[in-house]
């Protein structure tokens, strides 16, 4: 809870010639949440306070619940006054999700048990638990408090008298409001109004999104809202710091539209109950994140919980949402790069009762080997992934026809968004978007049937007209694989400003900080020490003080403000965006990946590869990128194989990667050892590697083949090895005539050394014989 929104409400005259007095607290805009049995029905006047502050503040009831009753909660319109300070952002809603009591919570106010004679309104923070068994029937939660009011004075009064209308919180989220002390408790337990009894009444709603604090973004969980990425509610997103920023998917600045048969598809799903998961998937831009944001605020209006679990969600955390006893959608974003958070996200659902809907949306730009490997990595995936849905997102824009009116519509949306974004406030964006002309390629070039590429057009278009300068970009304002170059061109002014504000310029170049940007994209950071170590990394910044790179830190931070707690920066959004800023970034530098190799941790390692591959997809770098990142895998293959493997069954983009695996294997200089570890890292099947791990075993093979020629007794073990090896991989790629010929020659083989020494070899012939006999190829 946050203490400049804790308030005093003082309402109209009660019964006895005292007004009536409570609690409340400061919502978002100029809205206060307060109890309807202090303030009366809609259109009341009443005051409103700070408590320790000096004068009050007028404000009209603007909506109103039932005193008394499950509703008894009121919205004050705050007047605006300078006794009154309205908060920054709305507050984020919660509720309890699953049936576990002891959730821990809080609640603040100005009780009558806090205040003296002649002394100013005194204000009390009380702790307690909620147990959602307790009171459930009237749709209540009951406050057990921590600190009871036992020693009150038993003149039928209540020491909580005043308290009425304080928000309760359950951590970070709004769980409810004070209603009364409970009965036969003592004073030791309060009755709270539900947020979900206010949230289900759409006036309730209404009047939140009228002035200003809404649209909802719906109830988290309050359980899990340790692995919730806050991104996923659009309602409590920071303000736009740059203009890119209003193409993040979660903003929903642009209207969505289309989609309609797989909205109802997806829909009919979740109508369903039960378990059930669904992959989308398609490259970067095509709507699949602002599909999921639309279907979660459908869902959410209905009463299900949406969650977007973070990045850093531990796997034992995701594991307890098999506890969860609401309609519950999980969204998981990037899901080929995060299978341990995928494989928990199974188990849950494999021990959830099943007694509500859970459902698992996964977005994804490739179905390749990851997914194959996800349903086949444990037995819950096997039983609950089998029957899941796989969709390829097609293009949004792929009626020519339309792209005119669509582009027109995200002009208008974009103009109404940009004055929240600071020093584009006295810019006429609306006259702009009208007098703009769509691109005279809009009907032909295919690639604005990506909704992004779409509206980012429309949005460098708008930025262009504020500027008498365009901004200085690599491409053809007609093309609209270029449009990235654009918008990067007009981000770089705020990357400028910024770092003047921040005293990095002139002392560093330009060039510098965009090397800074890069290698944040390309690594990631997860607290400011680690941060700085990313930056000694870097030569330009190697030699420079700390102060200078703790304020590249705090450079970055202001741009693109963090979205996981401790992170020291978010990210450059869109991706597309990320991506083709590294790409320029690493075509002008091609050791700048090596240098961040330099210490780099595992995941680290393989976010340079992802980040990498996808930045080589884009076409202005006509494959340049490609080499060099095949290149930079050769080079430090030894500590990258794992990486390179894992990476490119993931990547839309693995050609480079694959690349170097080949090159390695061809190469007649690689040690057989490397080769052989290079082997057991690659996964049993993988369609996208069967050819080159067919090569790998066919060269491991040959190499044996040598070696036994020379020294049988030592070698021909391992060339059995190798050529039952090679039998399965030829298979893969349907050889399957060279891998019986491969087969038999390692039964051959065994057979002969079984002879020599049954103890040793028998049981491998055996195995070697029954499969051959079958005409089954396996590895052993």
């Amino acid at each position: 809870m946050e203490q400049l929104r804790v308030a005093g409400v003082t309402g109209p005259k009660g019964s006895g010639s005292r007004p009536e007095a409570g609690s409340g607290y400061a919502v978002g805009g100029r809205l206060v949440l307060t109890s309807a049995h202090v303030t009366g029905p809609v259109g009341t006047r009443v005051k409103v306070f700070h408590p320790g502050a000096d004068g009050d503040a007028g404000g009209t009831v603007v909506w109103a619940g039932e005193p008394g009753g499950r509703d008894d909660a009121a919205l004050v319109l705050v007047d605006a006054s300078p006794h009154w300070r309205p908060p920054t952002a709305p507050v984020v809603w919660g509720r309890p999700d699953t049936k576990r009591p002891g959730t821990a919570c809080e609640t603040w106010g100005v009780p009558d048990e806090a205040q003296r004679e002649g002394r100013p309104v005194e204000a009390a923070q009380l702790r307690g638990e909620v147990n959602p068994g307790s009171g459930f029937v009237g749709n209540q939660y009951v406050m057990d408090l921590r600190t009871p009011g036992a020693g009150w004075p038993g003149d039928g009064t209540s020491p909580w008298g005043g308290l009425s209308g304080a928000a309760v919180f359950c951590d970070r989220y709004l769980t409810g409001i004070v209603a009364s002390d409970r009965a036969n408790s003592d004073h030791g337990r309060l009755n709270v109004v539900p947020a979900y009894v206010l949230h289900h009444d759409p006036d309730f709603r209404t009047a939140l999104a009228e002035h200003g604090v809404g649209p909802a973004g719906g109830l988290g969980a309050v359980e899990f809202q340790d692995i919730a990425d806050p991104t996923g509610n659009p309602a409590v997103r920071r303000p736009p710091v740059t203009p890119a920023a209003l193409l993040e998917a979660g903003r929903q600045v642009v209207p969505f539209h289309g989609r309609e048969a797989l909205l109802t598809e997806l829909q009919a799903w979740c109508d369903l109950g039960g378990f059930g998961a669904w992959l989308l998937h398609g490259p970067g831009g095509q709507g699949k994140t602002r599909l999921a944001h639309h279907l979660g605020r459908q869902l959410t209006a209905t009463g299900w919980t949406v969650l977007w679990p973070r990045t850093s969600a531990r796997p034992e955390q995701l594991l307890e949402l098999r506890r969860t006893a609401k309609p519950l959608l999980v969204v998981l974003d990037y899901a080929e790069t995060r299978p341990e958070q995928l494989a928990a996200l199974v188990d849950a659902a494999a021990e959830h009762p099943g007694s509500s809907p859970f459902k698992l949306l996964l977005l994804a730009r490739t179905a390749g080997d990851w997914w194959q490997q996800a349903r086949t990595g444990s037995r819950p995936a096997e039983e609950l992934l089998a029957t899941a849905r796989t969709r390829r997102l097609a293009p949004l824009e792929d009626d020519p026809e339309q792209r005119a009116g669509h582009y027109h519509d995200a002009a208008h949306a974009l103009a109404d968004a940009l004055p929240s974004v600071e020093g584009l406030a006295g810019h006429n964006w609306t006259a702009s978007a009208t007098s703009l002309q769509p691109p005279r390629r809009l009907g032909l070039d295919g690639a604005y049937g990506n909704a992004l590429t779409l509206h980012m057009t429309a949005l460098a278009d708008l930025l262009d007209t504020a500027h008498t300068q365009p901004a200085d970009h690599g491409g053809d304002d007609e093309d609209a694989q270029d449009v990235e170059d654009r918008l990067l061109g007009h981000e770089s002014r705020y990357w400028h400003s910024s770092a003047t504000a921040r005293g990095l310029t002139p002392g560093l170049a330009t060039d510098t900080l965009k090397t800074a940007l890069a290698a944040a994209h390309l690594t990631g950071a997860t607290d400011r020490e680690h941060a700085d170590q990313l930056w000694r990394r870097l030569p330009a910044l190697a030699d420079q003080p700390r102060d200078r790179r703790d304020r590249i830190t705090a450079w970055l931070t202001s741009l693109y403000p963090a979205t996981v707690p401790g992170s020291p920066w978010g990210a450059l959004q869109p991706d597309r965006l990320a991506e083709r800023h590294t790409g320029r970034v690493l075509d002008t530098d091609p050791y700048l990946a090596d240098h961040l190799l330099d210490g780099a941790a595992g995941t680290q390692a393989e976010q340079i590869l992802a980040v990498y591959s996808r930045a080589a997809a884009h076409h202005v770098f006509q494959g340049r990128l490609d080499s060099r990142l095949t290149d930079l895998c050769l080079r430090h293959h030894s500590a990258l194989a794992t990486h390179i493997i894992t990476t490119a069954t993931r990547t839309d983009h693995p050609t480079p990667l694959t690349s170097a695996l080949d090159a390695l294997t061809a190469h007649p200089d690689t040690p057989l050892d490397v080769l052989d570890a290079l082997h057991d890292r690659l996964p049993r099947t993988s369609h996208r590697l069967a050819t080159t791990a067919a090569r790998l075993t066919h060269t491991i093979t040959d190499r044996y083949r040598t070696l036994a020629a020379t020294d049988p007794d030592t070698y021909l073990p391992d060339l059995a090895s190798a050529l039952n090896n090679l039998s399965v991989r030829l298979g893969d790629v349907g050889r399957r005539a060279e891998g019986l010929t491969a087969v038999e020659e390692a039964v051959a083989i065994r057979r002969t050394l079984a002879e020599a020494n049954p103890d040793a070899h028998l049981p491998d012939l055996a195995l070697g014989v029954v499969f051959k006999s079958r005409g089954r190829l396996r590895r052993w």
